[in-house]
C-alpha cells in the first residue's frame, strides 16, 4: 500500500517539477518571480486539449503544440511584462505578471467557459501488476515525459554553450555581459524554455485528471512556488526533488488522512521543513549574521 501511494506521489510530483523548473529557471536568472506562469499552463493544458480533440487523441502531438504555443507564449510576457521593468525594483514585475495573468485566465474564460471540459481520450488504458504495484499505462506515459523532459533541462544545462551562458547570467548577468554572453538573448530563451515546460505539464496533468478548467493555473502555480522554495531558490535539481516530495506528501495524505486534508498535510510537512532548512533540500546553507 505504503509503495503504491509513493509510486503515485512520484508521478504526480514530477509534473510539479515540471512547473518549479521554470519559476526557478526564471528567477535564477532575473531574480524575479513570473506569477503568471501558473496561467501559462493553463494555456498549454487548452491547447493540449483542442490538438488532442482534432487530430484523433494524438498525445504527443498535443504535448508539442501545447509546448511551443506556450513557449511563444513565454516570449510575449517577457517583452510585455519583464523587459520595460529591467532594472526596477523587484517588486514591480509582480503587478505586471498578476495583470497578465488574470489577462490569460478570464480570455480562457470567455473562450472556452468557466466549467471543466474534459480532456480527450488519448492513452489506450493498460494496468500492468508488477507485484504488489498497479502502473497503469497513462502514469507511465506522464512519469517517463517528464523524467525525459527534466533530463532534457539538464543536459541542456550542463553540456550546451547556451546552457553555460544561462548558468554564467543566473551567476553574474553584468560579469557575464563583460565576458560576451547576450544576456538579453539568454534571457528570451529562459522564458521560452520555462514557458514551454510549463505548458507541457499542462498536457500531462489534464491526462492525468482527465479535465481542465480555466483556473486551474493558480492552484498548480502556487505548488510550483512552494516547490521552487522547498527545493532552493534558483536551484533546478532542487526544484526536482522538490516537486517530487510535495507530490509524494499530497497523494500520502490522501491516502491516510481524507482528500480535504491533501494540501493542509503537503503543505505543513513543507512549512516544517523549511523552519528546519530554510534554503530549501538542496539551496546553499549560509552563515548566520550576528
Amino acid at each position: 500500500m505504503l509503495l503504491q501511494q509513493v509510486v503515485n506521489g512520484v508521478m504526480l510530483g514530477a509534473v510539479y517539477a515540471l512547473i518549479a523548473i521554470g519559476y526557478t529557471l526564471i528567477f535564477g536568472v532575473l531574480g524575479m518571480l513570473h506569477l503568471a506562469h501558473g496561467e501559462v499552463f493553463m494555456v498549454g493544458a487548452f491547447v493540449g486539449l483542442v490538438v488532442a480533440g482534432r487530430f484523433g487523441g494524438n498525445i504527443v502531438l498535443a504535448l508539442a503544440a501545447a509546448m511551443l504555443a506556450t513557449g511563444l507564449l513565454g516570449l510575449v510576457v517577457e517583452r510585455v511584462a519583464f523587459r520595460p521593468l529591467r532594472g526596477a525594483h523587484h517588486l514591480a514585475p509582480l503587478a505586471t505578471t498578476i495583470g497578465a495573468g488574470i489577462a490569460l485566465q478570464e480570455t480562457a474564460r470567455w473562450y472556452f467557459g468557466p466549467e471543466q471540459k474534459g480532456f480527450p481520450s488519448t492513452i489506450a488504458l493498460t494496468l500492468w501488476e508488477l507485484g504488489p504495484l498497479r502502473v497503469s499505462s497513462v502514469q507511465a506515459f506522464i512519469l517517463v515525459a517528464a523524467l525525459v523532459l527534466m533530463g532534457g533541462v539538464h543536459l541542456f544545462l550542463a553540456r550546451t554553450r547556451a546552457g553555460r551562458a544561462v548558468r554564467a547570467t543566473a551567476e553574474d548577468p553584468t560579469v557575464a555581459g563583460l565576458l560576451g554572453v547576450n544576456v538579453t538573448a539568454v534571457v528570451v530563451l529562459v522564458f521560452f524554455v520555462a514557458s514551454a515546460l510549463a505548458g507541457a505539464a499542462g498536457v500531462l496533468v489534464g491526462l492525468a485528471y482527465n479535465s481542465v478548467h480555466p483556473f486551474i493555473g493558480v492552484q498548480m502555480g502556487i505548488k510550483g512556488l512552494v516547490v521552487m522554495l522547498l527545493g532552493g531558490l534558483g536551484n533546478v535539481p532542487g526544484a526536482m526533488l522538490g516537486g517530487l516530495v510535495l507530490g509524494v506528501l499530497e497523494v500520502l495524505g490522501v491516502a491516510y488522512f481524507a482528500s480535504s486534508y491533501r494540501d493542509a498535510f503537503a503543505f505543513g510537512a513543507v512549512m516544517v521543513m523549511l523552519m528546519l532548512r530554510p534554503e530549501g533540500l538542496l539551496g546553499l546553507r549560509l552563515p548566520r549574521r550576528d
